[in-house]
């Protein structure tokens, strides 16, 4: 805040030029956000400017840290594909850069960046001199996730971005562990009050970041649809993650009061228990067939179910990831049924896991193991993902 100046004159000038540079941001705001309302709930569905809004979404994993060809061609393959929403991580996360707190995952790869090559960046390390978190603000750090919101706003995208990644594949919450020398998987994170500090003092600097390019206070944008507390947070036993997600959500509304929140668990197996929290405004969960050794026609079911557990509580359910590999001939089929399903059960849509686009080297990544990937390439599986966004618009 600026001093009190003694002078009249000088203070009408200030304020005049406050005032204009003011409008300029304001208006630099506005065109970046592209003159986006935000995404409000009503029963078990969404609202955008008074009208249904239904997610028809894709995931990409390395929009924080790709290039800006990269991004902007995932962006541009995302509204190819007619998809109204984006979801990924603010992630990576390292140990100290002095190296006395290692980092626990090859963060110096030289592989492609969906494969992991995150060149540098990161969002957050640990200072051990001051035993903190400390963000990074930098042009490796979170002005990449700046290019993102501005470039997502642009195309007039909305973002779901989760504050970590629960999984150590650049760190996340498991490096935030390691700071301080705990392997634990499952609870450490959720129930050592130091992290539950780390963890907060991330959620407040990042809603009160202002983005470099576009002027506008991350809390007020309505590029961003939603906040997932973490990427999948496996918290155990589950009175201890009911009493973190009720801690940090109702924390992240205090800060965010007009964008959503939501947990951002698979909820596989826990029946979106967590959507009976008050501070939680949607469900969130996660399905891949395979993994589980479930049929098809049985996950189809399992869509049902949860949207009708979405209906009796009365809040938006989003299926948030999914994916058939393509090594399966009716990925297709399977995609085309579960959508419709979705679009005809008052769900509140879908986030398929996930769209890739060419890399730098001008080739698509390899995907040579969860075989998930989907590409801008006309195919049967890009045609049905398609036919289902397009129906949401």
């Amino acid at each position: 805040m600026r001093p009190i100046q003694r002078f009249r004159n000088f203070a009408v000038g200030a304020a005049a030029l406050a005032l204009f540079w003011s409008a300029q941001v304001g208006s630099t705001a506005a065109q970046s956000s592209g003159q986006q309302s935000f995404v409000t709930t009503k029963g078990e569905g969404f609202l955008l400017d008074g009208k249904p809004f239904r997610v028809a979404g894709v995931n990409n994993h390395y929009l924080t840290f790709g290039s800006p060809g990269e991004v902007t061609r995932v962006l541009d393959d995302a509204t190819a594909m007619g998809a109204n929403v984006v979801r990924t991580f603010l992630q990576p996360v390292i140990g100290s850069l002095d190296g006395r707190v290692p980092t626990i995952w090859n963060s110096k790869s030289t592989s492609d960046s969906s494969n992991l090559g995150t060149k540098g960046i990161y969002m957050m390390s640990w200072d051990p001199t001051t035993k903190r978190m400390v963000p990074n603000d930098g042009p490796d750090g979170l002005q990449k996730v700046d290019y993102l919101i501005a470039e997502a706003g642009k195309r007039k995208l909305k973002l779901i971005l989760a504050f970590v990644d629960f999984w150590a594949y650049t760190g996340g919450a498991q490096q935030m562990n390691a700071w301080y020398g705990s392997s634990d998987k499952y609870t450490f994170f959720a129930a050592d009050p130091r992290t539950r500090r780390d963890y907060k003092e991330w959620i407040w600097h990042v809603l009160s970041r202002v983005n470099t390019i576009t002027g506008v206070r991350y809390s007020d944008d309505p590029t961003i649809f939603a906040w997932d507390l973490a990427n999948e947070p496996d918290i155990h036993p589950k009175p201890l993650l009911h009493d973190w997600v009720s801690e940090m959500s109702a924390y992240v509304k205090t800060l965010a009061p007009k964008q959503l929140v939501t947990t951002g668990h698979g909820n596989m197996d826990q029946k979106l228990s967590d959507m009976n929290i008050p501070s939680v405004d949607f469900g969130t969960w996660h399905g891949y067939p395979s993994y589980v050794k479930i049929s098809h026609s049985d996950f189809d079911a399992r869509i049902r179910e949860y949207c009708a557990i979405g209906r009796n509580i009365g809040k938006p359910v989003i299926l948030e990831e999914f994916g058939v590999p393509r090594s399966d001939p009716d990925q297709a089929n399977a995609y085309q049924t579960w959508l419709n399903t979705i679009a005809t059960s008052d769900c509140g849509g879908w986030v398929v896991w996930r769209l890739v686009s060419t890399q730098d080297s001008g080739l698509y990544p390899q995907d040579d193991y969860d075989k998930f990937d989907i590409h801008n390439d006309g195919g049967p599986a890009w045609q049905a993902l398609r036919a289902a966004a397009l129906k949401f618009q």
